[in-house]
């Protein structure tokens, strides 16, 4: 009874500790994203209260890039406050492990990383693209052209040019190269507009398809006409979400897309891979906060150690940042480039064990 009584205590610290500083995170990341959006206003439709929509959609993605840090720093405060206050020594002398401490971080942590899969999942994706969609529409602006010529997406034997995509995911100037199984051009589709119906149907007005027969052509016009494509608004909404934002079904699908038409996967390998490991990094944070509860109090004030804790949040989302861009670069193996940040961290937090029981 007496250990239930610790861990609700111990958990109550934690919590409140890491609610106030994820709290203080996003106020302050929503001042300086409110600062930036202030440049934009005045483009197109764009006015204040759009900036301010924009910012608050945006919030929960930020939530879920913060939630490690936000998990360290809150969880060092709260041992450290309690260390000050003799309780970690009083309860190591009462006979409590290293391994039951840490044993009791994880349950604590648990809710943490349910928390992050939550929001990462269910939450930010949607509020991410419903940003980006308020931000485009009130500018007037496409969502995306990823070259000159606009969007370019393989769709079995045939290839899709786009040249504008609009915030609600119809298309505009829309051409269709259809080849056959020896790789000869078949026909070329140009339509002004596109508009999704269902289950992978298309509707194209004002089209001019162009049908090549040997040595021969033909051209023939319609007003409206039905395309059938593996090309949907799922898949389009990838241009307003980045992969790190996306929902693990939305990155498997896409992935799956990609594969099936043999491009390049390796970006979105390697978010899928982070989606699925990310929630754990908040248990790994977790245990990098222990040894900071173990330190004498002559080791330095708990400002110190929480400055400490905010270097090494930080440490661990640049080296996120930087296994994915170098896994990408370098074609490592997806799964590599995700674990191996949170696994050197969770062997930092080992090897300072090692060394504060060794004291």
């Amino acid at each position: 009874m007496a250990l239930k009584i610790y861990e609700r205590h111990l958990a109550r610290e934690i919590y409140a500790s890491t609610a106030l500083v994820l709290t203080a995170f996003l106020m302050l990341f929503a001042f300086f994203d409110l600062i930036h959006e202030l440049e934009s206003i005045g483009k197109g439709g764009y006015q204040l209260q759009h900036a301010l929509g924009y910012v608050v959609l945006t919030l929960p993605g930020r939530l879920y890039e913060l939630f490690p840090i936000g998990v360290l720093i809150g969880t060092l405060y709260a041992l450290t406050v309690l260390a000050r206050h003799s309780e970690i020594t009083v309860l190591r002398a009462a006979g409590l492990s290293t391994r039951d401490l840490l044993v009791t971080l994880a349950k604590i942590g648990m809710v943490f990383a349910g928390l992050t899969l939550l929001v990462g999942e269910f939450v930010a994706p949607p509020a991410e693209r419903t940003a980006q969609q308020l931000r485009l529409k009130a500018m007037g602006s496409l969502v995306a052209q990823e070259f000159r010529s606009g969007l370019w997406v393989r769709d079995e034997r045939s290839f899709v040019n786009v040249r504008e995509v609009l915030p609600d995911a119809s298309l505009q100037n829309v051409r269709v190269f259809e080849f056959d199984e020896r790789f000869q051009l078949r026909s070329i589709s140009q339509a002004e507009r596109g508009r999704y119906l269902a289950d992978g149907t298309w509707s194209l007005e004002g089209v001019v398809r162009t049908v090549f027969l040997g040595e021969s052509a033909s051209v023939e016009k319609y007003g409206q006409l039905t395309w059938k494509s593996a090309l949907n608004p799922d898949l389009l909404a990838v241009l307003l979400v980045v992969p790190e934002r996306m929902s693990l079904v939305n990155l498997y699908l896409y992935v799956r897309h990609l594969s099936g038409n043999q491009q390049k996967t390796g970006r979105y390998d390697i978010a899928m891979w982070k989606k699925l490991f990310y929630p754990l990094a908040a248990l790994v944070m977790m245990a990098l906060a222990l040894p900071f509860a173990y330190m004498q109090d002559r080791m330095g004030a708990v400002s110190i150690r929480v400055f400490a804790g905010i270097m090494l949040g930080i440490g661990f989302h640049m080296l996120n940042g930087l296994f994915s861009s170098l896994g990408a670069i370098n074609s490592w193996p997806p799964f590599f480039s995700a674990i191996t940040p949170s696994v050197l961290f969770l062997m930092t937090a080992a090897g300072m064990l090692w060394w504060v029981e060794r004291r």
